[in-house]
């Protein structure tokens, strides 16, 4: 009897330490499950406080793991720069597979793509080396002058489309394209940067390299000083339009105010900045400086690092450039939820408004209204340069990651998951596609209708291609930004451009760049409603020179 009792006693002891066992290991299990992604909160108005970025700990391995579909993307997107470029001179087509001719700034992209290649095990070194020198000395040697024909540029600026073989200018209506020139120069000094071994091919592309960014004469094309015209017409001279406003040129007037031989002075900075105002206000809950697509937010970020660094314009407005693209994102998102065209699937994870292929220039109804539609355009929405036909752009998400990863991965999923069937193919993401298109008896020039799916667009374009590839290597390590870093003339221009701390401070200096000044900011406020208010009456402005006519 005392032996059964201590049987029982010594089963139920048994009983609980498997019990405690049981509930160890299941702690255990929850505690190894990897926890919910950290929820963050959008971008809200007003300043930020600007404080030098913690020092990051020792177990920190970079920007959180994307999932396995961007590096599909990536290696997609890449292979279009490699496959498609003519190897015997270096140019990249502007769009493909309808290539009838090469972008300069496709160039700039590719020649900023060939070493995220070489980092990823794509291509060797020697070959991005081969592809790299090919086209330097074709961009050095190439004729320049006052001619219509048989020339490639002129004053070290360069036309925006030429003849993928010959290199000439591609027809008269091809302008010499000062923001253009400017794109494919961030790709030249990004070689230049890059290939840093003693090597003589690569001391070749150096010095091809400074030698065609000291050749551009940034005061020629100062028609108005100290603005910068937008480009140059041999048969007509200077397009009436100057670079003002918030946009894509960042960078043209950083690259001119660092250029060794023709700079800019730093007033024309400040005048480029003074015509920011009636471009800042409140869109989508957001308080920034608004851009209709998503390109102007994104082109000059593909070279250069704007976190933590502030010129006169954003100190007093108590952000920088980087956070003002992050905005912009949120408030493209925003502007998609709330919807107001309602065309098909806009949405949380459907977004992006940019400049891009669209199905055609045409008047349909759509639910009982007159909506216009458009093919190759600028679309966006915005305080200014809106206009929104259905078209998506994935480009607008996917160069976006830096921004706003925790919006952009899962709609890049989402357009992938939903739509990938039809605009997902050799090299990645299509250029555009509208689901709200659907009309049968509308003939299109370009792109084809999915049944039930809407337009898809048919091409890849070069300068949608290379935000995409160079904005992930962006975010997975800072890859471009690390070796734009070391840059002497992109170091040169900031600073003559008056921008301050951050990755620009030197020892002992300063990593911020001041408080904000609100009575600066007030003041700007008031003169950009008198701009708002005479804007109004005035013309419309004429499309930018980046714009590829069809």
């Amino acid at each position: 009897m005392i032996g059964s009792k201590r049987d029982t006693a010594r089963s139920a002891r048994g009983t609980r330490w498997a019990l405690v066992a049981l509930l160890a290991a299941l702690c255990l299990g929850a505690c190894e499950r990897a926890p919910p992604p950290p929820q963050v909160e959008p971008p809200k108005p007003g300043p930020i406080a600007q404080v030098p970025p913690p020092a990051p700990k020792p177990e920190a391995k970079g920007p959180p793991k994307l999932p396995p579909l961007f590096r599909d993307i990536e290696k997609r997107t890449f292979q279009f720069f490699w496959d498609t470029t003519n190897e015997l001179n270096g140019l990249t087509p502007d769009r493909y597979p309808s290539r009838p001719f090469a972008s300069i700034a496709s160039v700039g992209f590719a020649l900023t793509a060939y070493p995220i290649g070489v980092e990823n095990g794509w291509v060797s070194r020697k070959q991005a080396v081969d592809r790299t020198l090919v086209t330097l000395k074709f961009f050095h040697d190439a004729k320049q002058g006052r001619q219509a024909e048989g020339r490639s540029g002129y004053k070290g600026f360069f036309y925006h489309f030429l003849d993928m073989q010959t290199g000439a200018r591609w027809g008269s209506w091809v302008e010499l394209s000062t923001v253009d020139t400017t794109l494919l120069l961030g790709g030249v000094l990004f070689a230049q940067s890059y290939y840093d071994r003693d090597d003589p091919r690569e001391q070749q592309i150096r010095e091809l390299a400074d030698e065609i960014y000291k050749r551009v004469d940034w005061t020629w094309a100062q028609q108005n000083k100290p603005l910068l015209s937008m480009g140059w017409h041999p048969e007509t001279g200077f397009i009436a339009s100057d670079w003002k406003g918030y946009n894509e040129a960042m960078l043209l007037y950083v690259l001119a105010l660092g250029s060794p031989t023709h700079p800019l002075e730093p007033e024309a900075w400040n005048a480029w900045t003074r015509t920011y105002e009636q471009s800042w206000g409140v869109f989508q809950g957001q308080e920034y400086l608004s851009f209709g697509p998503q390109f102007g937010h994104q082109y000059s970020h593909v070279w250069i690092d704007f976190r933590g660094i502030r010129d006169e314009y954003m100190k007093n407005r108590g952000i920088d450039y980087f956070e003002n693209s992050r905005r912009a994102t949120y408030a493209q998102r925003g502007y998609a939820i709330e919807n107001p065209m309602k065309w098909k699937d806009y949405g949380e994870d459907i977004w992006g408004l940019t400049a891009s292929d669209g199905p055609q220039h045409t008047v349909q109804d759509y639910r009982g209204e007159q909506r216009q539609f458009a093919q190759y355009s600028a679309r966006g929405a915005g305080l200014t340069d809106a206009f929104d036909d259905g078209t998506i752009a994935p480009t607008a998400v996917l160069a976006s990651l830096p921004f706003a990863p925790e919006i952009v991965i899962p709609a890049t999923e989402a357009m992938f998951e939903r739509y990938g069937e039809y605009i997902y193919s050799s090299y990645g993401f299509l250029d555009s596609f509208n689901p709200s298109f659907a009309y049968e008896d509308v003939p299109l020039k370009t792109g084809r209708l999915v049944p039930g799916g809407g337009w898809v667009a048919s091409d890849y374009l070069g300068i949608d291609q290379g935000p995409i590839l160079t904005m992930i290597a962006n975010y997975r390590s800072e890859f471009v930004w690390k070796v734009m870093k070391r840059n002497k003339y992109i170091r040169t221009g900031l600073e003559r451009a008056g921008f301050t701390g951050g990755w620009l401070a030197g020892p002992g200096e300063p990593k911020t760049s001041g408080p904000p000044d609100p009575e600066a900011a007030a003041a700007q406020d008031t003169a950009a409603q008198s701009r708002a208010n005479a804007a109004e009456e005035a013309t419309p402005a004429q499309p930018h020179a980046s714009d590829p006519p069809m």
